[in-house]
Formats: structure tokens, C-alpha cells, sequence
């Protein structure tokens, strides 16, 4: 199915129900309430995305099954356009769950054997045209692990032949790989078709070998990239270009989840750059955003609108 006019952000990859404690300071086995969410990097980028007014699909699939049939009513809800969410027979909606230390200690545990449905995403089945005009196409590291969810991201890359605004999520699961070492020759070949590249230290070391900022972004750079941001968590948050390198620092709250932080980063971190703003002020606004999820149980729902980060950024500048 091809679409009429361009999405402003099309994003791949995860998908799946996240199951999170109500409970914090315990382990699972002593939790006796949990919550139900929409979850997974890629959706959750979407949601952030459109909490801030644009106009979001991702591509994925579920199992079919009522978890399956929950994620689409979730995004459908969120303002997430579900047109490219497949399913798949005889595999089941992921599910994931997390427990819950504040202030940085959030155990996540997945479930998504043999293989989970987003992995199985075909290069047959993609609207090339919808990833090619979207003004922002996001993808993630972890759709990069497994066959035929890696050719088919290959594939989409190939359509926009690294147009701006291609971006890279560097998020780095290790459970999802047989080894470093196979994920970094991954995510160097990846390198090669996107324009932006956006990660924490050890993602960066994982993607060119560096965990320095400075050195990460530049060695980014060098890839051919045109914009490269290393989150530091409680050092701020760093970005460069070949003629221009800004560090903002960070936003502290009183940490409940640092789970969806990263998510929501990106989602405003797209929405700032649509904008036209210029790098410092994006920084500032995504920064914030991925602040206020952590201050919050949930990920997905709890995203922030334009209007929330814009008065926390208010109040600091006062």
C-alpha cells in the first residue's frame, strides 16, 4: 500500500507489550501487580514522535494473537499510523519485562523466542515509497541480528540511498546477538547508508570502537556520516557535525524508569530537527523529553506532548 503524501517520521524495528512492575525495589519473583503497555524501541519512537504533532507509522509485525491485537489498538490510539504492521501466524507477540531500582538499576528481561515477529519483516513487504519520501526514516541496531529482519533493513536503506534525516539508533542489546564482536561488523556495514547516528558511550564503542565522546562522534563522522550524538547520561549530552560541536547538559529528575528515556530522546530529538532548530536548542528539548519519561513508570504512555517539555525548558531558563 503506497501512501498519498510523506510521513514525517517512518521508523522499524521493535515491537511488543512491555509488562512492568507496580512495585519498585523488588525482584520479580515478589512483584504482585503489573501494568500492560504498548513497548519496543521502534514503536516507542513513534509514539514520541507523535505526541509532538507528526505524522508517525512504524513497520513491524506481531504474532496473531491478542497481544498482537492490543499493540495495534495501542498505536492506533497513540496517533501511530498501523498500515505496515504485519502479523505472523504461529509466532507470539513479545513480551517484556522489567524490574524496577531506582535510580539506575531497571533489569529488563525479554521474551521473544524462537524468534519475534519483527524479525521476520521482508524486504517483499516494504512500502519502499513511504520509507524513501518519509522526511525522517529510524532504525534500530537490533533489527540488524537476525535474518531476514538484517537484508530487509539493507533493503530500505538501499531505497533512500542515504538521504538526510536517515538515522540510526545504536541501541545495543546484547541478548540479541551471538557477539560483540558480530554486531559491530553489523553496525559498521550500517553505517555506511545513514546520515545521522544517535547512541550512548557503549553503543558507541560497539558501533567504531570508541567510548570517549569526542573521539566516538568524530570517528562517526568519518563514516561519512553528517551528524553524530553521544548521550552521556549524567554528563549531558554531546553532538557533532563536521563544522560544529555542542554539549548540553543533562536534565536531572527523580528517577522512577530510566527504561523509555531513550525513546522519548529520540522521538523530540526528530521533532526538533523537522523544526529547522539549530543543534543546541534540539539537544535542550530532547534532552528534557527523555528526562520527563524517566520521572515516569511507563515508556509508550508516557511520552511527553511539545507543550510539557516547553514548560520544564521555561522554568530552567527563568
Amino acid at each position: 500500500m503506497t501512501v498519498s503524501a510523506p510521513y514525517d517520521l517512518v521508523a522499524i524495528g521493535r515491537i511488543g507489550v512491555d509488562i512492568y512492575p507496580l512495585q519498585d525495589g523488588v525482584g520479580l519473583e515478589e512483584v504482585e501487580t503489573f501494568g500492560k503497555y504498548l513497548g519496543g524501541s521502534a514503536a516507542n519512537v513513534a509514539v514520541a514522535a507523535a505526541r509532538h504533532g507528526l505524522r508517525s507509522a512504524v513497520v513491524t509485525a506481531t504474532g496473531d494473537d491478542a497481544f498482537g491485537r492490543y499493540l495495534h489498538r495501542e498505536l492506533t490510539r497513540l496517533d501511530v499510523d498501523d498500515r505496515f504492521v504485519g502479523t505472523v501466524s504461529g509466532l507470539n507477540t513479545p513480551v517484556t519485562f522489567c524490574e524496577i531500582f531506582p535510580p539506575d538499576d531497571f533489569p529488563l528481561y525479554f521474551y521473544r523466542e524462537p524468534i519475534a515477529p519483527d524479525l521476520t519483516l521482508e524486504a517483499e513487504a516494504l512500502d519502499l515509497d513511504a520509507i524513501e519520501s518519509a522526511r525522517i526514516y529510524w532504525s534500530t541496531v537490533t533489527g540488524l541480528s537476525r535474518e531476514p529482519s538484517r537484508s530487509t533493513h539493507f533493503a530500505a536503506w538501499a531505497a533512500r540511498a542515504r538521504r538526510p534525516h536517515t538515522v540510526l539508533d545504536l541501541d545495543y542489546r546484547p541478548m540479541f546477538w551471538g557477539s560483540q564482536e558480530e554486531a559491530s561488523a553489523q553496525v559498521g556495514a550500517a553505517l555506511e547508508h545513514v546520515s545521522i547516528a544517535i547512541g550512548n558511550k557503549e553503543e558507541c564503542e560497539v558501533a567504531v570502537g570508541e567510548t570517549e565522546p569526542d573521539r566516538a562522534a568524530d570517528a562517526l563522522l568519518e563514516r561519512g556520516l553528517e551528524l553524530a550524538v553521544v548521550k552521556q547520561g549524567p554528563k549531558g549530552v554531546l553532538a557533532k557535525t563536521r563544522d560544529e560541536r555542542v554539549e548540553v547538559p543533562p536534565h536531572f529528575v527523580d528517577v522512577i524508569n530510566g527504561l523509555g528515556a531513550g525513546d522519548s530522546f529520540g522521538g523530540a530529538f526528530c521533532f526538533g530537527l523537522l523544526q529547522g532548530w539549530d543543534l543546541q536548542r534540539i539537544l535542550r528539548f530532547a534532552n528534557v523529553a527523555g528526562a520527563i519519561v524517566a520521572s515516569r513508570r511507563e515508556c509508550s504512555t508516557a511520552m511527553p506532548t511539545t507543550a510539557e517539555v516547553e514548560t520544564v525548558l521555561e522554568e530552567i531558563d527563568a
